[in-house]
C-alpha cells in the first residue's frame, strides 16, 4: 500500500468530487464539513478520510440532502446514509459517484450493490455507455494526474469486466441468427487494454452474430486458418496503446488477411494516427471512431 496516495490537495478533491474549490472552502468555513491539515506555507492538504468524506458529502447532496443537515451528522451517520440510500432512485450520474467511492475505498459490495440497483432499470448497453464509460475516463484522467493510483484503477476495470465476461456468456448460450459472417475479434501484440474488445463481443452477439474472440498477442499467421473454415470474415482489433508503429503493422498483416473473404476492421484511440499520418489502407481495411459507428455497418 506504500505506492497509494494518502495526502490530496484541494484541487484532488475538485477533480474527485466535482465540487468547486472555492465551494469546499466555503463549505469548511461556514459548516464545518472538514478540517484540513496545513503545511508550512499554509497551503490546505487532506488526508484519506478527509477524501472520503467530501465524496459521501457530495453523494448525499447530489440526493438531495442539504448541506446545513449533512454537517450535523457524525462520519459514521453519513457513511451509514450513503450505504442505505438505494441507487436505483438516482440517475447514472451519481452511480459513477458512487463507483467512484467504492473505488477509493476498494469497497467491492458498494461497486456491486450500485451495479446490481442499476440493472433493475437499465441494461447492460446502457450500464456500459452511460456509467461504466464515463467512469473509466474519469479514473484514467485522476491517475494521469496522479490522484489515484494504478491500484484504483486496476481495481475498477477488474469489476468492469467481470460485468462484460457475465453478460457476453449469457448471449453465448444462444444460437447466432446471422451467418453472413463470422467476426474474429483479437489485440495487437503487447496490447493489454481489452475492455473495449470485450464489449465489441458483446454487441457483436447481441446483434446475432457469431463470434470468436481470441484476446492478446494471436500471431499474424493463424490468421489464414479462419479464411479456410469461413466463406467470410471479419477480423476486428482495438488499438489502445500499441502498435508503435501503425503503418509497419498495416504493412506486415495485410499480407494474412485474404482480399476477397475477409475485412479488417480497426478501432481505438491510435486509429488517429493512421488519419494523421496518411496511411493508405488496404481495400478490405477500415476504421471507426467509435463502437456505435461500428455497429451501423453490421
Amino acid at each position: 500500500m506504500e505506492n497509494i496516495k494518502q495526502n490530496f490537495s484541494i484541487k484532488d478533491l475538485e477533480s474527485l468530487s466535482g465540487v468547486k474549490a472555492h465551494t469546499i472552502r466555503m463549505w469548511e468555513k461556514r459548516y464545518g464539513i472538514l478540517n484540513p491539515n496545513r503545511t508550512e506555507s499554509n497551503i490546505r492538504t487532506y488526508d484519506i478520510k478527509g477524501l472520503q468524506k467530501i465524496l459521501n458529502v457530495t453523494f448525499l447532496n447530489d440526493h438531495g440532502y442539504k448541506i446545513s443537515r449533512i454537517s450535523k451528522l457524525s462520519d459514521k451517520e453519513i457513511a451509514s446514509y450513503v450505504q442505505n440510500i438505494s441507487v436505483s432512485r438516482s440517475d447514472t450520474n451519481r452511480a459513477v459517484k458512487s463507483m467512484k467511492l467504492a473505488m477509493l475505498n476498494f469497497d467491492q459490495s458498494l461497486f456491486l450493490r450500485t451495479y446490481d440497483e442499476l440493472m433493475i432499470t437499465y441494461t447492460f448497453r446502457e450500464i456500459y455507455n452511460n456509467v461504466f464509460i464515463p467512469l473509466l475516463k474519469e479514473i484514467g484522467f485522476l491517475w494521469q494526474i496522479g490522484t489515484i493510483s494504478p491500484a484504483h484503477e486496476q481495481f475498477v476495470s477488474t469489476l468492469v469486466k467481470q460485468k462484460l465476461y457475465i453478460n457476453i456468456e449469457k448471449l453465448q448460450h444462444e444460437k447466432p441468427q446471422k451467418e453472413d459472417k463470422v467476426f474474429v475479434l483479437f489485440l495487437p501484440t503487447e496490447e493489454v487494454h481489452d475492455i473495449g474488445l470485450f464489449y465489441i463481443n458483446y454487441e457483436l452477439l447481441l446483434y446475432g452474430y457469431k463470434v470468436i474472440f481470441l484476446g492478446q498477442s494471436l500471431p499474424k499467421k493463424d490468421l489464414h486458418l479462419f479464411s479456410s473454415v469461413y466463406s467470410k470474415t471479419v477480423f476486428i482489433s482495438y488499438f489502445t496503446v500499441k502498435p508503435d508503429d501503425i503503418g509497419n503493422y498495416i504493412n506486415e498483416i495485410k499480407d494474412y488477411i485474404n482480399p476477397e473473404k475477409s475485412e479488417y476492421w480497426i478501432l481505438g484511440r491510435k486509429t488517429q494516427e493512421i488519419t494523421e499520418n496518411q496511411i493508405e489502407l488496404p481495400s478490405n481495411f477500415k476504421t471507426f471512431g467509435d463502437i456505435s459507428e461500428m455497429t451501423l455497418n453490421l
